[in-house]
């Protein structure tokens, strides 16, 4: 077999290229022969001898594609970074595949950070909020949480939320002052579960914000203005005061800190399936058939960089070569040389395209163009209306 190139190559390529990504692809089985016999050309042939084959080409081409394949789902992973990370990915036969598809930006991650405060505001969150009773002796005014609760640990520490205790509720002061003295709303009171907490009334429908002040209000009043008791904690020591007189319980809300504090809680971590960062991230190489023809020219001219590269390495293995009376010098290094320089040439273009057309780039973009057009509305005349 010659190691020259001979002017044509197979028009099938299937099983010729290292790693056969792209083999299964007729558009790229038909361009495969073309790219090959224009980077030959380009590299000089048929004037001077091209020391490469076609399986050489095909190798060149296959890392061309390749490349422009990573470098364009490079950038699209970091820009959907946010929105992706935490999703599942699946796996086996019903495994994600983002490759050519349009990712649209949710508010996932804002919520899932938003839950977390909200276990600090202490309204929602996603951490088990528990409950402890504290038998509460006349008398004794320091109690021990780390002996009284039992998910205290030397290993899990907790920390106390709230404490209080629990009186007789009064309904009647929930719905005062919305409520008036009627007759036969017994019935609507013990329709809502309320039984006899709460005096005959009839009711006045009112907006529920005015409802939610109302027991904030209620709660706020009984826990500081009529709280018979305060308190300090200190490492999880209690101290009552006054000093107890009666034999009563005192409730205590509480989380674990493991629960809260572990980084691989679900559901930010997810298991082996879930996208945690850019090495599980589930692009694949693109199908060079939706490549467009853009996309396709960088390929080419990528692939004759790296055709140019491999003749340089061939043609450096001697430096110089003996004719009669003299030696030459090859052009290895020189080659070499050039084709490094166009191949970080192209990925700098490349590079700088997608960062053109990033998400926030485009942002940026559509804020210039309104405020552009709102300029230029603002300088439209209004019509004058003559009756």
């Amino acid at each position: 077999m010659s190691n020259f190139w001979s002017g044509s190559a197979d028009n099938v390529i299937s099983g010729s290229t290292p790693f056969g990504i792209y083999d299964t692809d007729t558009s790229y089985q038909t361009d495969g022969p073309k790219v090959a016999s224009w980077c030959a050309k380009r590299l000089g042939y048929p004037i001077v001898d091209v020391e490469l084959i076609d399986l050489n080409f095909y190798a060149c081409f296959e890392e061309a594609v390749s490349e422009y394949s990573a470098q364009v789902n490079q950038f699209n992973i970091r820009d959907n970074m946010l929105a992706l990370q935490g999703q599942n990915t699946g796996s086996g036969a019903t495994k994600t595949d983002l490759t050519h598809r349009k990712l649209t930006p949710t508010i996932g991650r804002n919520i899932q950070l938003a839950e977390q405060y909200g276990t600090e505001a202490g309204v929602g969150g996603d951490v088990e909020v528990k409950k402890a009773a504290i038998g509460v002796n006349s008398g004794s005014q320091e109690y021990d949480l780390n002996a009284l609760i039992a998910d205290v640990s030397e290993s899990s520490a907790i920390e106390v939320k709230r404490v209080y205790y629990e009186g007789t509720p009064a309904m009647q002061r929930f719905f005062d002052p919305y409520a008036t003295t009627g007759y036969g709303t017994i019935n609507l009171v013990q329709g809502f579960g309320f039984g006899n907490n709460s005096p005959a009334v009839s009711f006045t429908l009112m907006p529920l914000f005015e409802d939610l002040l109302r027991v904030q209000a209620i709660e706020m009043n009984d826990s500081i203005r009529k709280s018979a008791y305060s308190f300090t904690l200190v490492n999880n020591k209690l101290r009552i005061f006054p000093d107890p007189t009666s034999k009563s319980t005192m409730w205590i809300d509480y989380i674990k800190s493991s629960d809260r504090d572990n980084p691989l809680q679900a559901p930010y971590s997810g298991s082996v399936n879930t996208i945690s960062d850019f090495s599980n991230v589930p692009y694949d190489n693109m199908q060079y058939q939706y490549i467009n023809d853009v996309g396709k020219q960088w390929i080419r001219k990528y692939g004759l960089a790296l055709c140019k590269e491999l003749l340089g390495i061939i043609r450096s293995k001697y430096g110089t070569i003996p004719i009669p009376n003299s030696d030459t010098t090859l052009d290895g290094d020189t080659l070499r040389a050039e084709a490094a320089a166009e191949k970080e040439g192209l990925i700098s273009q490349l590079r700088e395209i997608l960062e053109q057309t990033s998400r926030k780039a485009l942002l940026e973009a559509d804020k210039d163009e309104a405020e552009f057009l709102q300029e230029k509305l603002n300088k439209v005349p209004y019509p004058i209306y003559i009756g």
